[in-house]
């Protein structure tokens, strides 16, 4: 990969788990007033909107029957899958548990890459992932006062479902990234998915209260949908057409240290010393992990092939 590449890819991977980590906290205000299905299909139906306008402009993407069909797939995972996994999930277990659950995203999607895309992983890269879940796993343990471990079995496996469809999401992206430009993907991915979260939208609009909405949840819900939900994807996509897909998906450990960040500056939300300390060790694994050292061939200096 080229320097200038490089740096972009890592740019935009860096902008993701922003975008996403604050996400978290604008969800928290936008639910004040927001039902759950409601808040998810008014950022996908505005972004959606967003897409059609610069595809129309642009020119509609030109896809062949596989190529819809695998974008349609694409967004039946993610969104579709992961958001009503997560959702229904966080019903029934603790957001302590959630978060643990979800950072395991990297060693699946590892095992993943390693089995369907061939991509072979460095013990850098192993380590890495392990050190990442220890850094997690200080973040969401830190605070013993809100700690509970009392989340039921059915909630504990939505979850896991959450994972699993994030894991074959970011294998089929890098997979398309090869045929389909990444702005493609991603507008296609948010236009199917406003329409896969319709009838939830319809069927949980009732229980929004109109006259209940905030200013503040107004600009929850238009932050979610610049940043989070058009800006991150964006940007997330682009970069796992640029490298593998192991490697970019640990940046994902670095959304709780973002969360936990935007929710003391914002919300009001005190850091313990075990979750900075936590923070920290995220921070070192995404660099350990993304460390790709040279390895010199006669004649030239190159990469390592190694992920």
């Amino acid at each position: 990969m080229k320097a200038e590449n490089s740096i972009f890819t890592y740019l935009a991977l860096t902008l993701a788990v922003l975008f996403w980590g604050l996400s978290f906290v604008a969800t928290k205000v936008a639910l004040q007033s927001f039902s759950p299905f409601c808040l998810i299909f008014f950022r996908f139906f505005t972004a959606s909107i967003f897409f059609g306008l610069f595809f129309w402009r642009t020119g509609f993407p030109q896809l062949t029957k596989k190529g819809i069909k695998s974008l349609m797939l694409l967004a039946v995972m993610q969104p579709g899958l992961y958001f009503t996994f997560e959702t229904l999930g966080l019903q029934y277990t603790s957001a302590t548990k959630t978060s643990l659950i979800i950072a395991t995203i990297p060693i699946l999607v590892l095992t993943l890459s390693a089995v369907l895309l061939k991509e072979r992983v460095r013990p850098t890269t192993l380590c890495g992932i392990c050190l990442s879940l220890v850094g997690v796993a200080l973040l969401v343990f830190g605070d013993s006062a809100h700690t509970e471990l009392q989340g039921m079995l059915i909630g504990d496996l939505l979850i896991l479902g959450a994972v699993i469809s994030a894991a074959i999401y970011m294998v089929m992206a890098r997979k398309l990234g090869d045929t389909i430009p990444s702005h493609q993907i991603t507008g296609m991915q948010i236009i199917f998915g406003a329409l896969l979260f319709f009838p939830a939208f319809l069927w949980d609009l009732p229980h929004l209260n109109w006259g209940a909405v905030t200013r503040e949840s107004i600009i929850a819900l238009i932050g979610l949908t610049i940043f989070a939900t058009i800006g991150a994807f964006l940007c997330y996509n682009y970069a796992l057409t640029k490298i593998p897909v192991a490697r970019a998906s640990v940046f994902i450990n670095g959304i709780p240290l973002v969360t936990a960040f935007g929710a003391w500056v914002i919300l009001g939300e005190s850091l313990t010393t075990v979750q900075l300390l936590g923070g920290a060790v995220v921070l070192i694994a995404v660099i350990v992990t993304n460390h790709t050292p040279k390895t010199k061939i006669p004649g030239k200096e190159a990469n390592s092939d190694y992920y």
